[in-house]
């Protein structure tokens, strides 16, 4: 009887976990699809839709920030909620400025959702491409090309910024952070300080492992903790009720030596 409670309680803890996890990601994954709406409709010029579609966010967001996202995510999606809803509302802003600040918001919602390959790893092939065409107008002598350059992938890096936020450690991007505000800082000096190259080979080589790293696949951590867990009762479930046989038949075993006696 025991061991049928116990196992009824191992099921239903399981099944438990699983239906957090699953309302959790179905919420994320219809903010998910919210987000890359508004982008979508921003891309086409249709601001005032897009402006629909993250007040729309804003009122699912409100409703269920404290069931799924830390304070972290917190801070970072409405920096980014914000700035993308000034930045679509601004009738000055470019085309260009509003789509950058709706691109960033909805890279940062889907690396909150995604456990592996998040959408701004996608960002690597222009900012490698805009790094290899930064050195080669340095070794040019192209001062106005490297300040086109380096303004490009100074933006790229904005974009991703948020996003880095949720899925590096606070040590990595402080280090990738000194590099780039060293390289705005400095930026003429790249023509003529080997230093300054230095700077900027350092970012490219960080920034290349981190889209390694990122790009790997990787188990869902949401899903190991569902086994773990699962496991852990299971095998503590099997131990009790193998003490319980254990301790039963020590007990019964004694009056038997007894008579034998």
């Amino acid at each position: 009887m025991i061991k049928k409670i116990l196992l009824l309680a191992a099921a239903f803890l399981t099944i438990t976990i699983s239906s957090v996890h699953a309302n959790s990601s179905s919420v994320l994954g219809q903010l998910d699809d919210i987000s890359d709406d508004s982008l979508q409709l921003a891309k086409v010029g249709k601001y005032s839709d897009s402006e629909k579609m993250l007040l729309f966010f804003s009122d699912m967001f409100i409703k269920g920030k404290k069931q799924i996202f830390n304070m972290d995510e917190l801070r970072v999606i409405t920096a980014a909620h914000d700035e993308a809803l000034t930045a679509i509302r601004d009738k000055q802003a470019s085309a260009s400025k509003k789509v950058d600040a709706v691109t960033k918001f909805r890279l940062v919602i889907d690396a909150v959702k995604s456990n592996r390959q998040p959408l701004w790893t996608s960002m690597e092939d222009p900012m490698m491409t805009a790094f290899s065409q930064t050195k080669d107008a340095v070794k040019e002598k192209d001062s106005k090309q490297v300040h086109n350059q380096i303004s490009i992938l100074l933006n790229q890096y904005s974009v991703i910024h948020p996003s880095l936020k949720v899925d590096l450690s606070k040590d990595t991007l402080e280090k990738l952070d000194a590099r780039v505000n060293f390289i705005k800082q400095y930026e003429p000096g790249l023509l003529s300080e080997e230093s300054g190259q230095k700077e900027l080979d350092g970012l490219q080589q960080d920034l290349k492992s981190i889209f390694d790293d990122m790009s790997k696949d990787e188990a869902d951590p949401s899903l190991w903790w569902v086994i773990i867990t699962t496991g852990s009762i299971i095998i503590l479930t099997l131990s009790y009720v193998g003490w319980r046989k254990y301790k039963g038949g020590g007990g019964t075993e004694s009056p038997r030596k007894e008579r034998n006696d």
